[in-house]
């Protein structure tokens, strides 16, 4: 598996990548990682924290050769995932994809250059593989209206132990408690939480670029920054609503962790709420987030826990193993 995002990120990716090769283990395979760590690095240019490797498309080739895959499985359209793939093409060999990050939309966040080149780059990285592995069919219907190929479902996991309704704690502020939790960065969309007329409490947990000046610019609101795994699953349980103001995450594992805890979740209906809460069952999703989120406050917080049940690691690495099985097999 080769991945430009891997530790010390915290992100979605990188907890998906670390579960499913744990639990991958119990089918007899094994997942072996080529990553940025083991070779010289530099920033990502408004994005620091991830580290862009320094290397060759040569020494990348070697250490593929070395180690010698049943399978190769690109993770990232980064300088890793763009060698593997020259390495793949040049010598026959079959490989799949996944798509993880909007990156179009976080590109466009940030310069002034239009999605649609973007979406070509990355439409020509992905259809070379013998396939390209979606979180969510919202995702799989917007790639294939864009000339996105060979497109497979590969679901998220979460812990239902570790996040759990009886972590729930009293917190010292103003009632409802409305959550967020992710990167605080643009791409996150987070003034259009903050900007809300809500009662109670508005408290997020992650720390980004961005969280000094919306700090400054929202005295308010309650910026506790990066927090321990067991501290952040008694957060998630100890909240009323969990938002989600991102337009732009392909699935939003936050948004499961939310509600294996009982905690109701409200969204835009984007890619990934959409397809977890768009029935109504353990969230609501609106145009008008602040109708959503007052609205989620009455949803039943067990119903929000049995949501979360249909998503387990051991479905996530199933659904792994029959695409990697499909596509070699073509």
């Amino acid at each position: 598996m080769v991945t430009d995002a891997w530790r010390p990120q915290i992100n979605g990716v990188v907890h998906t990548l670390e579960r499913l090769a744990e639990t991958l283990k119990a089918y007899g395979a094994e997942a072996d990682f080529l990553t940025p760590n083991i070779f010289r690095t530099l920033p990502m240019p408004t994005y620091p924290d991830i580290r862009l490797a320094l290397t060759t498309p040569g020494k990348v080739a070697r250490i593929i050769e070395e180690r010698r895959p049943d399978h190769i499985h690109l993770v990232t359209e980064g300088p890793l995932g763009m060698m593997a793939r020259r390495y793949c093409l040049a010598n026959d060999r079959p490989f799949t994809t996944s798509y993880h990050t909007r990156f179009p939309e976080y590109v466009s966040a940030r310069l002034p250059l239009p999605q649609s080149w973007t979406y070509g780059l990355l439409r020509n990285f992905h259809n070379s593989g013998r396939g390209c592995m979606v979180a969510t069919q919202s995702l799989a219907e917007d790639l294939a209206s864009r000339g996105f190929e060979k497109l497979r479902p590969w679901t998220r996991g979460v812990d239902i132990n570790h996040f759990h309704p009886s972590k729930k704690v009293e917190l010292d502020l103003p009632r409802p408690i409305f959550l967020c939790v992710g990167r605080i960065a643009v791409e996150k969309n987070l003034p259009a939480f903050l900007d809300l007329d809500l009662p109670g409490s508005k408290v997020l947990v992650g720390d980004g670029p961005e969280i000094e000046r919306l700090r400054a610019r929202y005295p308010e609101a309650h910026f506790l920054g990066r927090r321990p795994s067991d501290e952040l699953a008694q957060i998630y349980a100890s909240a009323d609503v969990f938002v989600f103001p991102s337009r732009t995450d392909t699935f939003g594992n936050v948004i499961i962790e939310s509600l294996a805890s009982g905690t109701p979740v409200a969204a835009y209906p984007v890619t990934g709420p959409i397809d977890i809460v768009g029935d109504g069952i353990g969230g609501v999703v609106s145009e008008n987030l602040q109708e959503a989120a007052l609205a989620a406050l009455k949803v039943e917080r067990t119903e929000a826990r049995e949501r979360a049940m249909r998503y387990t690691w051991a479905a996530c690495a199933e659904m792994f193993l029959d695409n990697v099985r499909a596509a070699c097999a073509t």
